[in-house]
């Protein structure tokens, strides 16, 4: 199952492309191989050595309710240290963030796909709507 985070594309510039492992506890994994979680409206936070995926959703696994989940929580991200240096020399000397584009299963283990991306401005994504307007009405005259 794969999660996209549709928003990211509209939202932001996305240049390059990381793959990180994740940790999470047994019954999120469940939800997430269910593709009951959400990255829309999260992102990946640098702390000192470590990554964070901030205020990203993932769903409570039905059969086993957990007390006191927090759907919310912040995750570390499991990356090397060589990488997580050069991210945060990315982003720190740029107005770039980490985007979390997709969270998908690789090997029986979730896969985060984080990007680096520039801020679209308001009229940047109203281009972005008129172009897909007109290709959409070009693509039904064509048919």
């Amino acid at each position: 199952m794969k999660i996209t985070n549709r928003k990211a594309f509209f939202d932001y510039q996305l240049t390059e492309s990381f793959e990180a492992g994740i940790n999470l506890y047994g019954h999120e994994v469940k939800s997430v191989r269910g593709g009951k979680a959400d990255l829309s409206g999260s992102f990946v936070r640098i702390l000192g050595s470590e990554a964070y995926l901030v205020n990203a959703k993932i769903f409570p696994y039905q059969p086993g309710q957990v007390e006191g989940y927090n759907q919310h929580r912040t995750r570390k991200l499991l990356m090397h240290k060589k990488e997580i240096i050069s991210l945060k020399s990315k982003t720190d000397g740029s107005n770039l963030t980490l985007v979390p584009v997709s969270m998908y299963l690789k090997n029986g283990f979730v896969k985060l796909q984080i990007a680096l991306g520039k801020g679209k401005k308001k009229y940047d994504k109203r281009q972005a709507l008129k172009r897909r307007d007109i290709n959409r009405n070009l693509d039904q005259e064509l048919a």
